[in-house]
């Protein structure tokens, strides 16, 4: 049971109605993480900011989508898993194996593999990348709008993942559960 109370976008005022309302009206649902925020519009308005700008951005939705199940397995983020999960194979069309792979920072596509291998060092050096990272990003193809790009994802997915494992919202979207790291 979440931790947190979930907003209810029938009942809900000012800046968290208008917020709840903009992501029914985008995703055609209201997802059980955007309710939770809802408790701080400040919160929700900035996560729904720096989602869309970066979806704007130079990577593909489905390299998008297996950044955030990188980080979501990292982060043991069973509710990201799960709505991630459901949006890959769902919106950015991905396989069961692709989605597997972004679970362990892996793809067939080498662009997309070094996107994956960066995203999961910064977050094992908490963004303390060492020069061999970079190079070996760019080596496999990736411009330097991609790298800030990737850096700028991880953030955002940090954020909902932490958010998620601190409140535990209640999953709203088919269960993945994450798989078990050694401390």
């Amino acid at each position: 049971m979440s931790r947190l109370p979930l907003v209810d976008p029938a009942t809900a005022t000012g800046a968290a109605r208008d917020l709840l309302a903009a992501v029914q009206k985008g995703l055609g649902v209201t997802p059980n993480m955007t309710k939770a925020m809802a408790n701080s519009p400040a919160l929700l308005k900035g996560y729904l900011e720096l989602s869309g700008a970066l979806a704007a951005g130079a990577l593909p939705a489905a390299t998008r989508e297996r950044l955030a199940l990188t980080v979501a397995e990292e982060n043991s983020c069973s509710y990201c898993l799960s709505a991630h999960t459901y949006l890959a194979a769902n919106v950015a069309k991905l396989d069961d194996d692709d989605i597997k792979s972004a679970r362990h920072a892996e793809s067939a596509d080498p662009a997309v593999d070094a996107a994956l291998k960066l995203a999961a060092t910064l977050l094992e050096t908490r963004g303390k990348l060492n020069n061999s990272a970079l190079t070996a990003a760019r080596a496999a193809g990736l411009t330097d709008e991609q790298i800030a790009e990737v850096v700028g994802h991880v953030a955002l997915n940090v954020l909902t993942n932490y958010f998620n494992n601190a409140v535990d919202v209640d999953i709203d979207f088919p269960v993945v559960t994450a798989h078990a790291h050694a401390s």
